[in-house]
């Protein structure tokens, strides 16, 4: 098995580290990079933090409509794709994604409801589901829900697309050490 991950953000952070003391390979992917049409990384996963479309966090978001095709691919080919809350009050900041999709940008602590137990729901493995911290919640998707607020407001999604898979998030924690393992953990890597 190859545990590699692609970590999409302008610099690298603190959540690069907790992805290689997790034992996987962790290839930082600049904006410049993701937008190139001669970069070509190989991964189980790419990662998309949270804030990607906050312009005073990231200039990720052109690289990620840039690169929207590619992306696609990625997934298509088995892939998995994780993305996490724009950060941004903007309801199309995920237009990017090759199906539709809404974002509202509201940051609160709330009662989580999982829907689908497994290992893309481990994501929250350890924490206190009554006091979650999500950056907002999806509205207007055809995606599967994994998990909403009690509230009923989506805030964890997963769009299955060719052999891989989208997993969309508005959870804004680190995820479990458990999640990581298995999310960027495959038996091959996928040309980006």
């Amino acid at each position: 098995m190859i545990s590699k991950v692609g970590f999409v953000w302008d610099d690298p952070q603190t959540f690069n580290r907790l992805i290689e003391d997790c034992g996987i390979t962790c290839e930082h992917v600049n904006p410049q990079l993701l937008a190139s049409p001669f970069y070509r990384g190989k991964f189980v996963a790419l990662f998309i933090p949270t804030g990607f479309a906050n312009p005073d966090y990231s200039r990720l978001a052109p690289a990620l409509r840039a690169s929207s095709p590619r992306i696609r691919r990625f997934a298509e080919k088995g892939g998995k794709v994780v993305v996490f809350g724009a950060g941004e009050e903007n309801e199309d900041a995920y237009d990017w994604l090759p199906f539709s999709l809404k974002y509202h940008h509201e940051y609160n602590a709330c009662s989580l409801d999982i829907r689908e137990s497994g290992n893309d729901t481990s994501i929250i493995e350890g924490f206190d589901t009554e006091e979650m911290e999500c950056d907002g919640w999806f509205t207007d998707h055809d995606c599967e829900v994994l998990v909403a607020t009690r509230s009923g407001k989506d805030v964890m999604l997963r769009k299955k697309l060719g052999n891989g898979f989208f997993l969309i998030t508005s959870i804004h924690e680190y995820p479990s050490r458990a999640f990581l393992k298995h999310m960027c953990t495959g038996e091959r890597e996928i040309l980006f």
